[in-house]
């Protein structure tokens, strides 16, 4: 019986060490914009100027949808218009997003990252979604969805004279909660 009080002592207080997260900081708007300079983005304005922030580390605001609920490494926010996203990975101070935060605007200091889908990649995927439509597996809807993207895509690539279709998330370094 001791040893066994002994061993869930033991693991409680090792659970407990390997969850921690860092709490964030509550900050004003007047604080944020002074401790971030002129790098403080909306979301709605960063994604308009992404292809020359990738690298860089700037501090973006938005409100919190989505958290990923295993792991809480990644979060999605939204801008003003609620239509943009951003995928923010959990890295630098941030152990990880709680589900609370969700619906909190955040102030998110981190650095731009960039994915590119190439025409290559887009011919392969374009391929797999054929062979799945094929198969007759009730997925035909979901693969005709899949190619009206690709085709999306493509029609974007060759309007904008582009050998790749960017997309753009953020490498979360730290991040305050935006109190009004």
């Amino acid at each position: 019986m001791k040893k066994l009080l002994v061993l869930t002592f033991v693991w409680a207080a090792l659970a407990s060490c390997g969850n921690k997260k860092a709490q964030p900081e509550v900050a004003t708007e007047v604080e944020i914009e002074a401790t971030a300079g002129a790098g403080t983005y909306k979301l709605d304005e960063l994604l308009a100027d992404a292809e020359q922030l990738v690298n860089k580390t700037v501090t973006v605001k938005g409100f919190v949808t989505h958290t990923c609920k295993h792991s809480g490494k990644r979060c999605f926010i939204v801008g003003d218009d609620q239509k943009t996203t951003l995928r923010v990975e959990a890295k630098g101070e941030i152990g990880g997003f709680n589900r609370e935060l969700i619906g909190s605007e955040l102030a998110i200091t981190g650095v731009v990252k960039e994915r590119r889908i190439s025409k290559e990649y887009l011919d392969q995927y374009e391929k797999e979604v054929n062979e799945q439509k094929a198969k007759e597996d009730g997925s035909a809807e979901q693969c005709e969805h899949e190619l009206s993207n690709i085709k999306g895509i493509r029609e974007w690539m060759k309007d904008h004279g582009k050998d790749h279709y960017s997309t753009y998330y953020m490498d979360g370094e730290r991040y305050d909660i935006v109190e009004k």
